[in-house]
């Protein structure tokens, strides 16, 4: 490596994870530390990390690794949740990851962050095929988890440009523990459940040898929208309402050969509309549960008038899931054996399995005549509106758009099942030089089917063209039992999809102590790393004739191998100085090969004070489904507006409010690599006895920034992306927006890092107080070459929301067997979506920012009763509702709330008991 680009890597400025609040206390014995290879005294690394052991986790109230990640300040407040994920409506929702979370360190996406187990990679969930499903990792067999904030880590892959979050299990355990957690909500739903099973035998320093099992299962109920006043997507003097017209009761749509026409006028009134429903004229759409009358003002210039100044809306978001049915299991057993003083072998074998029920609101149907699903003239529900239109036509059929409540809410069984075998071995050569070597294979697969809600689209069509369906029900009124039966003979229940990833890996190395320097050993590693990787997706059906079946397009067996080298000395400069050095190669058979350094440097002039920094390259492959994913047409919701037609044909409803819009999703063979540059730069204090300050500044520059173009991008952006709107030849009309994958421009993000710690002693009580932080500076985003960077901090953005500050707090407080945690989580504010797209001027109680979320937690612990552990609770001590938000919910989940900042499960309670039989 070449000293100048040495020097050009120590002059970036970036990041420093903090020395954190959870640091648990190390022995003094020599162990490998997350973002090195060099086995050392912990309290020695250059590069610090965030370890957060079981004990906080249990005590915290914890029952999730995504809830654990929730902790994180680091971690990114984006759609990565599973509430979020549960989504097939949103144009750049990943629809085939229900069921999962996702990690996203510096909000820099799921595929930007490494996960890891004992140090070692795990396969990406087996349906989206794109980064670590957090539910596959056993939270009841970990000993403590190592969050590497420092991202593009020579040592583990620099694909990790925003971090590294290592889960570390238990080893070499003895005895047997059983445990049991519960977690209930005060307003009811959302009950928590977690059952364990810890098992280990034999003495590895005395017998040799050792085995350890754990078993955990986790059952959480079901939490509605409906469970929650928050959850309330009706409140127009704030700023919002729905923008749907697809309501219970339908609303009535006009065209050729209808009942309504092309067009309809009211007395008085010169404009030609062009939907209607009779509730809207007698002003009683909200005599049906969850309409109201469509407020036109709110929604302008997004959606005509002329289609909604008559209409009814429907709160479809307050009908949306908070938190589904999740059943998990994992499992986990090690196998340790000392083969002698200097080397053991090891086997491991890791299983889960998660089942979740997800569900959204029944389907909305826009019928036709093409279709031939319009409302027959002889139907026996056949609807009137010749007192409120005298043009309409009674002769004629109708057509509607219907929110199909009585075919029920969608619901979708998402089956993951993960494993993982591992042998390996570690020990010393020539009693001095620290070696490791393992073989895993690991394998997720995931199956997605159908429970209901969903039906073959022509049996659909044909079903409502007979008239025995009645889309006009008016309060207290059902289904006729024909027509119950009739809507049952068309649904579809069974398989949809199923996806598989694989991922075989053979890794080794070997370091030590290689010679000495005036000022100390230099230290050296090398490394290899070998994997291959494999990704399927299939549907089990043809989804195209499953009306809005979810999912994706079928991608063939598609594979790569991937060959890494790499090394890392650490070198003592000066008395109190020394540097890391590190290198990696990587080579994949798809894309290339390329080589990437790494320098740190550790500087402690006092005792007391502490400078250390880093700088990075990063390089971030294409995920399988970036690359290949098949294509698949979906549509855009009413109102679509096409900025370039509409000004050229100024009121035409083709161009200015285009009822539905088909959109071509899909892969893209030809994308480049993100590659990054980053750094940090920090210092830790520690002033007097028992307190610690770290403040880090990081900094992060991506290049071709890979991102899902949705079609809304496509449309707001047709003077720079004419080749992707396909039009008519002859009308000039819009056909479809090409969308998929697209290497973008770029994006800088800078932040700080602040981590806070005090231990004291007063009289016999022992108190622990602590604060992780992350203030970021600026995340700037450019969407595409020659676009200026534009800034996203406390800004609104429907995929990831990037808060000026996040922090989690505590104190504890221990004497004797007692102990009790104070926790606070806090979630800076942020500029709110803009009603009416931004244009006009909201209404007078509509507030620009959602206001800062801060919840409080207590729980106490009790250790007095013999080999038993008592751990009481309340999470959201002050029943604290998220704060509103008036954004679209069509863009983002969440009716008056956001599921990205807040939890909506509002206060419960915790309770974990834990006995120990020895």
């Amino acid at each position: 490596m070449k000293v100048k680009k040495l020097a050009q890597l120590i002059a970036l400025i970036g990041v420093v994870s903090p020395a954190m609040a959870q640091q648990a206390a190390q022995p003094m014995q020599r162990v490998e530390i997350t973002g090195s290879s060099i086995k050392r005294v912990a309290a020695e690394g250059a590069l610090p990390v965030q370890v957060i052991t079981f004990d906080a986790i249990q005590k915290a109230g914890i029952t999730s690794t995504e809830d654990l990640l929730r902790t994180i300040s680091a971690n990114g407040t984006g759609a990565d949740n599973m509430t979020s994920g549960n989504n097939v409506f949103g144009a750049d929702a990943d629809r085939v990851s229900g069921g999962a979370s996702f990690a996203s360190l510096r909000g820099l996406g799921p595929n930007a962050t490494l996960v890891l187990l004992n140090g070692r990679r795990v396969g990406n969930h087996g349906a989206s095929g794109k980064a670590v499903d957090l539910n596959s990792i056993p939270l009841g067999a970990i000993q403590r988890v190592e969050i590497l904030k420092d991202g593009a880590s020579a040592i583990y892959g620099t694909d990790a440009i925003g971090g590294v979050v290592n889960f570390i299990l238990k080893t070499d355990y003895q005895g047997v523990e059983l445990s049991a957690s519960y977690n209930a909500t005060e307003a009811g739903g959302g009950m928590q459940r977690r059952y364990s099973a810890l098992g280990g035998w034999g003495d590895l320093a005395n017998q040799g040898w050792n085995v350890m099992a754990s078993v955990t299962h986790d059952v959480n109920d079901k939490l509605s929208s409906s469970q929650r006043d928050f959850a309330n997507g009706y409140q127009p003097a704030r700023g919002l309402s729905p923008d749907t017209t697809g309501t219970p009761y339908a609303n009535i749509l006009t065209g050729a050969g209808t009942a309504l026409g092309t067009g309809f006028k009211v007395a008085g009134d010169n404009t030609t509309y062009l939907q209607a429903n009779p509730l809207s004229f007698q002003g009683k759409c909200d005599t049906i549960p969850g309409m109201s009358q469509y407020q036109t003002d709110l929604w302008k210039d997004v959606t005509a008038p002329t289609r909604t100044k008559y209409s009814c809306a429907y709160d479809y978001g307050a009908d949306y899931v908070i938190s589904f049915p999740v059943e998990r299991t994992n499992a986990v057993s090690r196998a340790t054996f000392q083969l002698s003083p200097e080397h053991k072998m090891f086997a491991e074998l890791l299983g889960s399995r998660t089942e979740a029920t997800a569900s959204l609101t029944p389907v909305q149907i826009s019928t036709s005549l093409a279709n031939g699903n319009a409302y027959p003239v002889n139907g026996p529900y056949y609807l009137d509106m010749s007192q409120f239109i005298p043009t309409y036509d009674k002769t004629k059929p109708i057509i509607y758009k219907w929110r199909s409540t009585p075919w029920g809410d969608r619901t979708q069984k998402n089956v993951t099942e993960n494993l993982r075998g591992l042998i390996g071995m570690e020990g010393l050569l020539a009693g001095k030089y620290d070696y490791k070597v393992g073989l895993s294979r690991a394998q997720s697969k995931t199956k997605t089917d159908l429970i209901d809600g969903y039906g073959w689209t022509s049996q659909i069509y044909s079903a409502l063209g007979s008239g025995k369906i009645n889309p006009w029900l008016q309060p207290g009124q059902s289904q006729t039992a024909e027509a119950m039966q009739l809507i049952e003979s068309t649904k579809y229940k069974g398989a949809l999809q199923h996806g598989k990833t694989t991922l075989t890996q053979l890794d080794g190395s070997i370091s030590g102590e290689v010679f000495q320097l005036p000022a100390g050993a230099v230290s050296m590693a090398a490394g290899v790393d070998l994997r291959r990787e494999t990704y399927e997706f299939a549907q089990d059906v043809d989804a195209t004739k499953i009306l809005l079946a979810p999912g994706n397009a079928n991608q063939s067996r598609v594979s790569r191998n991937i060959k890494a080298v790499y090394a890392e000395a650490i070198i003592p400069v000066i008395k109190d100085l020394e540097v890391q050095l590190a290198v990696r190669r990587d080579d994949y058979s798809v894309i290339g090969a390329t080589t990437n350094p790494k320098v740190s440097f550790r500087w402690q002039p006092t005792q007391n004070l502490m400078f250390r920094g880093s700088a990075s390259e990063g390089f971030l492959a294409p995920s399988f489904t970036q690359l290949y994913a098949g294509r698949l047409q979906q549509e855009l919701p009413n109102g679509v507006i096409d900025q370039e037609g509409c000004a050229k044909n100024p009121g035409n409803p083709a161009f200015c409010a285009i009822p539905r819009l088909n959109y071509m999703t899909g892969g893209n063979p030809n994308l480049r690599p993100e590659t990054s540059k980053q750094g940090t730069l920090g210092m830790v204090v520690a002033p007097f006895t028992g307190f610690t300050a770290s403040l880090d500044f990081w900094a992060i520059n991506i290049q071709d920034r890979i991102l899902n173009r949705t079609p809304q991008v496509v449309l707001n952006n047709w003077q720079y992306l004419p080749e992707y709107i396909i039009r008519n030849p002859q009308t000039g009309v819009i056909d479809h927006v090409e969308a998929g994958w697209i290497n973008a421009a770029g994006l800088k993000t800078r932040g700080l890092d602040i981590g806070l710690r005090g231990d004291y002693k007063i009289g016999t009580y022992k108190t622990t107080a602590s604060l992780d932080g992350t203030w970021m500076k600026s995340f700037q985003f450019a969407e595409f070459e020659g676009q200026p960077f534009k800034e996203q901090v406390g800004k609104f953005a429907t995929r990831d929301v990037y808060l000026r500050w996040k922090h989690n707090a505590s104190v504890t407080v221990a004497r004797g067997d007692w102990s009790v945690l104070f926790t606070n989580k806090f979630a800076s504010h942020y500029a709110d979506q803009l009603p009416n797209g931004g244009k006009g001027t909201p209404p007078a109680g509509f507030d620009p920012m959602v206001k800062h979320y801060s919840i409080f937690g207590i729980s106490g612990t009790y250790t007095g009763f013999k080999n038993t552990t008592i751990t009481a609770g309340i999470q959201n001590l002050f029943d604290t509702d998220p704060p509103f938000t008036a954004h679209n919910v069509d863009e983002v989940v969440g009716a008056g709330w956001d599921p990205r900042v807040a939890d909506g499960r509002g206060r419960s309670f915790a309770l974990n008991l834990k006995y120990k039989f020895f």
